[in-house]
């Protein structure tokens, strides 16, 4: 009888020190490139931020970042001429802010593995969120609809590396300013005549919040 409650004990035990692997949260720090989809040619410039992500399971999570990226677009090497040959480059700064729905293809984890958990899985992404040019006289604020795909590792129990693509795009054409806010003349929708940008964003993020603390106290 005393070994069969040891063995449970033991089981138990093992229990609470996998569950005690999993965390709530994520927080971290993104750079990488940012590129701009307009009228004119494009020119990558650096983007950098910070992610905040809800783990709900394995497979599920919420992602909230807040990044600022240099966008850059121009008509030199450009194939498509504007009206009357018209020249134009721009360097902007964008602002954005997202929330968004993150599915994990395979059970992302280190530990469990009785629940056939990996330390690398792709995933894709999409949400919506807002972005702005804080540009005195000709800055611009839109919704936009960020949707993408990554690819995450786990490190360490805590740490975590991904990397990660996406287009945004943006319900409104004045990411590029005045002058090229429809330089055709061309007159369409909200959805057809505005502005895309993309990003591709190296992340580390550290875990916390452990799901089960209640179950070992002295291991928060």
């Amino acid at each position: 009888m005393r070994k069969i409650f040891f063995l449970i004990a033991f089981v138990l035990g093992g229990a609470v020190a996998l569950s005690a692997q999993e965390f709530r949260y994520e927080i971290g720090a993104m750079a990488g490139l940012g590129f701009y989809v307009g009228d004119i040619g494009s020119r990558p410039g650096g983007a950098y931020g910070f992610v905040f992500r809800q783990n709900l399971n394995y497979r599920w999570a919420l992602k909230y970042d807040l990044s600022l990226a240099r966008m850059k677009g121009t008509t030199e090497g450009w194939k498509n001429v504007l009206p009357e040959e018209a020249q134009y480059r721009f360097s902007r700064r964008v602002l954005e802010a997202a929330a968004e729905a993150e599915f994990n293809f395979f059970h992302y984890g280190i530990g469990d593995g009785y629940k056939d958990t990996r330390r690398i899985s792709p995933y894709i992404v999409a949400g919506i969120g807002f972005s702005a040019v804080p540009q005195k006289g000709d800055g611009s604020f839109a919704l936009q609809i960020p949707m993408g795909v990554g690819l995450k590792y786990k490190v360490a129990r805590r740490w975590n590396m991904g990397l990660e693509f996406t287009m945004h795009k943006t319900l409104g054409d004045k990411l590029d300013g005045k002058a090229l806010k429809d330089p055709y003349g061309i007159t369409g929708s909200a959805l057809k005549n505005t502005d895309w940008y993309g990003m591709a964003l190296f992340s580390i993020t550290y875990d916390f919040g452990r799901k089960c603390a209640n179950c070992n106290p002295s291991s928060r």
